[in-house]
């Protein structure tokens, strides 16, 4: 089972790596098409070489077109995409200037309670996100510029979600064993 779990939470950081790169490339390719665009529009090259300004501007070339819907989807993606693999490594943001100096014995049992109170706030969200979505979709809502429906974005966010809860749960459910099994350290 843990294999296959690493496998999952690692497909899905994959994913929201994949879907950063593009958003990535996507915002600078849209912010150099506005530059050149404001250049090509300058008085300076409308007035030297207004038949090459004009015909580069007729290819296209500009910011594009609903940038910021694809980014704010796609950034949505990758956050809930990156939680399976943060929550199996125990990698998330945490403060430890209370807890370094306790004896293992309650750190142990501290981390058995985060991993679970984790999980089920997991499920909560992915609950809520899931009844998000379904609402979008009822309501047809789609994006101002590309007109995409709203429910796409977050049917995609939603199953990293869902494999983030199923990771959760699975640490969780190994934090309890190797607790009452008397690892120390154990769970992950």
């Amino acid at each position: 089972m843990q294999s296959f779990v690493e496998r999952l939470a690692r497909l899905f950081a994959l994913l929201g790596g994949a879907t950063l790169a593009f958003l990535i490339i996507l915002i600078c390719a849209s912010v150099l098409g506005r530059s050149l665009n404001g250049v090509l529009h300058s008085d300076l090259l409308q007035g030297w070489v207004p038949g090459l300004a004009n015909a580069l501007l007729a290819l296209g070339i500009g910011p594009i077109n609903g940038d910021f819907e694809i980014v704010e989807a796609g950034m949505a993606f990758a956050i809930f995409a990156f939680l399976p693999i943060c929550q199996l490594h125990g990698a998330h943001a945490s403060v430890d200037i209370f807890t370094a100096r306790l004896p293992e014995a309650v750190t142990r049992v501290l981390q058995l309670i985060t991993d679970v109170v984790f999980a089920a706030a997991l499920i909560v969200l992915a609950w809520y996100l899931a009844l998000g979505g379904l609402s979008k979709y009822r309501s047809g809502q789609t994006t101002f510029l590309l007109e995409f429906p709203v429910w796409w974005s977050y049917a995609a966010s939603n199953l990293a979600m869902w494999v983030a809860a199923f990771v959760g749960v699975y640490v969780a459910l190994a934090r309890v064993q190797a607790f009452f099994a008397g690892e120390a350290g154990a769970g992950h």
